[in-house]
């Protein structure tokens, strides 16, 4: 048996032709976060009295990884605001942990892919708004090398769109911690390098409400997906109207022929304009999910 965790360098040994061990795998087992379910049964089993804001930290952060997840449960940390402390401490294993994969996995040429993954994980997902943030240096062959070679970046299109609409190509880091770490701790590298640990925690914390309601966005579609009674989960937006005027977190197609969801997703109920989301519903039952029986809901942390 032979086990790795540079995704790159497995895939070369067994599944490039040029290689030794060129189809001699028996089985390739890639093992995968845990589920949501799984998620809330541990942090229940060391906070029965988490809160869901509590849920969302632990997913923001980890994004199920046991190794992570272990790490703030031996440290008893449970509650949002002692796994953002640890996260930001001195002595946290988190800080290095990023740079560590990333260099393990591209190699020592790493500062252009750094600087991409920095843009996307500031809400930049497309190659316009990377190259741009680049300086108009051309991407188009590190987001490639991200998306295909390294896994570490996902494209993504409005639900049903065709593949050669390339104006409505986004991207973004597909790995939960990966995401916060370019967020919060690459940019901040400065700051922590001169051992400024409480404030680089402050600045996390203030900026965390804001920041987890991306990834709430990430959890309901995940959990819906674990929970099978969909077939397409995505997202939708007409590019022309751009993502504020049109943009529909989630759209669910389901099992049963010709039935959707689509969902708005909150932190809070009282951020919920209805009138406003029910003009996106409006848009898409008369384009893409016209003659489809479409549920509407409102997802919120108390849902979680």
């Amino acid at each position: 048996m032979i086990s790795g965790s540079v995704v790159s360098l497995m895939e070369r040994i067994f599944r490039d032709y040029k290689e030794p061990l060129f189809g001699r795998a028996d089985n390739i087992l890639t093992l995968k976060p845990f589920k949501t379910s799984v998620l809330k049964e541990i942090l229940h089993d060391y906070n029965p009295d988490y809160t869901n804001d509590d849920l969302l930290t632990m997913y923001s952060i980890t994004g199920g990884v046991p190794k992570y997840i272990e790490l703030f449960c031996d440290n008893r940390c449970t509650d949002r605001d002692s796994m953002i402390r640890y996260f930001c401490s001195e002595l946290s294993p988190f800080i290095d942990e990023g740079r560590n994969l990333l260099i393990g996995e591209i190699g020592k040429d790493y500062n252009i892919y750094f600087s991409i993954l920095q843009a996307i994980s500031q809400g930049m997902a497309s190659q316009s708004e990377i190259e741009d943030a680049l300086g108009g240096i051309s991407a188009g062959g590190y987001i490639d090398r991200l998306e295909n070679t390294y896994k570490i970046i996902s494209k993504f299109q409005p639900i049903f769109a065709k593949p050669r609409m390339r104006n409505s190509v986004r991207y973004c880091i597909s790995d939960n911690f990966l995401q916060f770490w370019f967020r919060f701790v690459e940019r901040n590298t400065g700051l922590i390098g001169l051992g400024k640990h409480e404030v680089f925690h402050q600045l996390v914390s203030e900026e965390f409400t804001t920041y987890s309601g991306y990834t709430l966005e990430r959890y309901f579609r995940q959990k819906l997906g674990e929970e099978g009674d969909y077939r397409e989960i995505g997202q939708w937006w007409l590019p022309k109207l751009g993502l504020e005027a049109s943009e529909i977190d989630i759209v669910a197609i389901g099992i049963k022929k010709d039935t959707a969801l689509v969902a708005e997703v909150k932190r809070q109920r009282r951020n919920y304009d209805h009138k406003r989301f029910m003009e996106k519903v409006e848009r898409i039952s008369t384009t893409v999910l016209s003659g489809y029986d479409i549920q509407t809901r409102l997802f919120t942390l108390e849902d979680m």
